[in-house]
């Protein structure tokens, strides 16, 4: 994705359903996927990813008129893996996977967001799994991504990039610097979230300049830093974090975006840049004014978004 003299490098900005609060397939607090679709075109968004699998449609035909017919065009796909269980779980891995994949390929699109599992329930808080791994949980950790990012890549033409997530064993600068190091770079890249690194303690401008070829994606979001202090203070789980308010509408929190999307820039290649304010559960009329605000806020940071009376590129 390097960019040439021609075709200068390009930060796509999009959304995700986690912006509207979607988290699962089906749940009653969440927003229909056609208002979904309706609002992020109307925000003026035109990439977005599936969210979770069968949230949006998984009939590549229909989920493309639907996508097309909004102006809006398929980033990712996003999976989640418990990889550092080693090669006893690979066939239950790569049935999760398999489906998954075949749709982000066949709506156009070149990642596939690797999520790696919880060592603690993001609901209920039950430690499921030593926080820590192991030596050989590293080894298996990091042989099996490589695994799963020659197979995507092989079968359906599609990149992993493995996101840091805040109650995984993938999360904090030592633990992102050690699968880094660990992993081959033509099989394994990352999604920098900066949420969820700043969640942890990380600062990516940092990451971005010291692991820079390793960026293959981006999600913006911010931390609220004074909630942040108390969650983790009380040891509180992912998801009553978010409940609270943890991740914050930008520019009200950490990190500044406008330093990170400048050292994206710097990197000269072409990147999609997410936007995924975890907001679950959330007021169904909240995510929509919050989205225009964010899309005006990264214009005002130099990425091009498409204003929302600019028409969709079916011209409706």
């Amino acid at each position: 994705m390097t960019s040439s003299a021609s075709a200068p490098a390009r930060i796509r900005i999009g959304s995700a359903p986690d912006s509207w609060g979607v988290w699962f397939p089906d749940d009653p607090q969440q927003v229909p996927w056609q208002r979904f679709l309706d609002e992020v075109s109307e925000a003026g968004y035109e990439w977005i990813e599936l969210g979770p699998y069968g949230y949006l449609p998984t009939d590549p035909a229909r989920l493309a008129d639907e996508t097309r017919r909004r102006g809006l065009t398929v980033s990712a796909g996003t999976v989640f893996t418990g990889l550092h269980h080693g090669p006893d779980v690979w066939d239950r891995t790569w049935a999760h996977v398999a489906d998954i994949a075949a749709l982000t390929r066949a709506m156009g699109a070149e990642h596939l967001v690797v999520i790696p599992s919880f060592w603690r329930d993001d609901k209920t808080g039950e430690v499921l799994e030593d926080r820590t791994l192991t030596a050989e949980q590293w080894r298996d950790l990091t042989t099996q991504t490589e695994r799963l990012g020659r197979e995507v890549r092989d079968r359906y033409g599609l990149r992993i990039v493995v996101h840091p997530h805040a109650d995984t064993h993938v999360d904090s600068e030592e633990n992102v610097s050690r699968f880094l190091d660990a992993t081959d770079p033509d099989l394994v890249s990352l999604c920098l979230d900066t949420g969820h690194y700043a969640y942890c303690g990380g600062d990516s401008v940092k990451l971005i300049e010291t692991f820079g070829e390793r960026i293959g994606y981006l999600h913006l979001k911010q931390v609220d830093p004074e909630i942040l202090a108390q969650v983790v203070a009380d040891e509180v789980p992912f998801g009553p974090a978010v409940a609270r308010g943890v991740m914050c509408e930008p520019p009200n929190g950490v990190p500044a975006l406008g330093p990170v999307l400048d050292a994206a820039r710097r990197l000269d290649v072409d990147l999609f840049a997410i936007v995924e304010q975890d907001m679950y559960p959330c007021p169904p009329e909240k995510p929509l004014p919050i989205a225009r605000r964010t899309r005006d806020f990264l214009r005002s940071c130099g990425t091009p978004v498409r204003a929302p009376d600019t028409p969709n590129r079916s011209g409706k």
